[in-house]
């Protein structure tokens, strides 16, 4: 069975992973800039204890690194300790460097933002609570900057070129951490999207099973009484005398036998049909019987069938997955009355099934919409479904259907399963002579 994909927790992984890239270049920034004005200004900062707290950043930065590569879920409240890391690393360094008279104080704003669009609003105000707290602290606690303003120097001032390069530091990052944050976000909404469609059409696909199995079993009394009418009716005088009659009174009890045959399909797939179990056979045999029963029941003038398969592995019957390829087959057929062709093959650990046909091919809304519900080139109401089905079918079992149109014409649909949903595990030994 397939993982079961939590949405919310993948793009808070991906929204670790941003932090951490922009940890990463605060790192890289933190050092330049104290390299600039301590060496570059000639303005003397405490280097020994500045790095430090670099050193210890970069160190947890390192382990978020390593962490989130084996975690893979990441909640509001982690999210909301590494952020309260970043501000903590942000004020241990003002406090050394000027604290609230340092420019690159503004850079508490570039933690508020990040908090409101990752966040929790309760997680959110929080961080907006304790940013403030240590713009006060520093404010109130941190040593003066040996920085002179001189407002009118303009952008010679050491002070404004300092506000200047915060500035374009905030902005920058917060133009390119909040595209990348909210396209995340927007890939998120997606998944969740076509999430609530696949629930949707499974729901759909339920009542039309509870639908199909009332019809079956309404449909099996009438199916009973023709079949036992055309019985009597094959030994009346006037019909046994008459061949062409008599042939037309055959073709009629094949047809209602298949009827019967479907209805009888559909209740075994219901699980409601007791006389009859579910066979063990093989993936050969099991295409091989069913091209055989679709080509001797379907008005098909030429139908090529290759099975390649290869090494046989052993199945049970599986009446669902016996539907969908006739289905694929009938729309082929109704495309393409004069050529269909199928295809086996073994391919990995999948059986790949291909149908192939000479017809008009599909439109490219219908290609670009491959398998929804009630979308058909053939402009009935109800057309569409056998498609749908094939394609939720193929899903269930893990696999999938694409559709392409042939350059040289007609259209190719493709079924691809894998084989460890349809095959049996072979059993071992259970030992000599047993």
């Amino acid at each position: 069975m397939a993982r079961t994909t939590d949405y919310g927790d993948a793009t808070g992984l991906e929204n670790m992973q941003q932090l951490i890239q922009l940890r990463w270049m605060a790192v890289v920034g933190q050092v330049a800039t104290i390299a600039v004005v301590h060496y570059g200004f000639g303005i003397r900062l405490p280097l020994d204890q500045m790095l430090a707290v670099l050193a210890f950043l970069a160190a947890f930065n390192a382990a978020s690194q390593l962490r989130w590569r084996i975690h893979r879920d990441v909640s509001n409240g982690e999210l909301f300790v590494a952020l309260l890391v970043d501000v903590a690393m942000l004020t241990a360094q003002l406090y050394l460097s000027g604290g609230a008279a340092n420019p690159f104080v503004f850079l508490y704003l570039l933690q508020v933002i990040l908090g409101a669009v990752l966040l929790e609003a309760w997680s959110t105000w929080t961080i907006v609570g304790i940013t403030s707290a240590c713009f006060a602290g520093l404010a109130v606690f941190s040593g003066p900057l040996q920085l002179p303003i001189e407002h009118g120097r303009g952008l010679l001032s050491p002070y404004i070129l300092g506000m200047l390069i915060c500035f374009g530091l905030n902005a920058a990052l917060l133009v390119v951490f909040i595209n990348r944050i909210s396209r995340n976000l927007r890939a998120r909404d997606a998944r969740l999207a076509a999430l609530r469609e696949r629930a949707a059409e499974e729901e759909h696909i339920v009542r039309m099973g509870l639908l199909a199995s009332g019809a079956a079993h309404d449909l099996g009394t009438p199916l009973a009484t023709l079949s036992v009418i055309l019985g009597d009716w094959r030994h009346l005088p006037h019909f046994t005398s008459d061949p062409e009659l008599l042939a037309e009174i055959d073709e009629m009890q094949a047809q209602v036998q298949r009827c019967k045959a479907t209805l009888s399909g559909i209740l075994l797939s219901a699980g409601e049909a007791r006389g009859e179990s579910s066979l063990e056979t093989t993936v050969s045999t099991f295409l091989d019987d069913t091209a055989e029963e679709w080509r001797s029941t379907r008005p098909v003038l030429a139908f090529e069938y290759e099975n390649r398969f290869g090494h046989d592995l052993p199945m049970v019957s599986d009446s669902a997955l016996k539907q969908t390829l006739c289905n694929v087959l009938d729309n082929a057929l109704q495309a393409s009355p004069d050529w269909v062709r199928l295809e086996a093959t073994h391919e990995g650990d999948t059986l790949r099934l291909t149908v192939t046909d000479a017809g008009p091919g599909f439109a490219p809304g219908m290609l670009a919409d491959f398998g929804k519900p009630y979308l058909s080139t053939k402009g009935r109401p109800e057309g569409g479904l056998g498609l749908f089905l094939v394609v939720n079918v193929a899903r269930t079992l893990g696999g999938k259907v694409s559709a392409r149109n042939r350059p040289e014409g007609g259209a190719e649909v493709t079924l691809t399963l894998p084989l460890a949903s349809i095959i049996l595990e072979e059993e071992e030994d259970e030992g000599n002579g047993s």
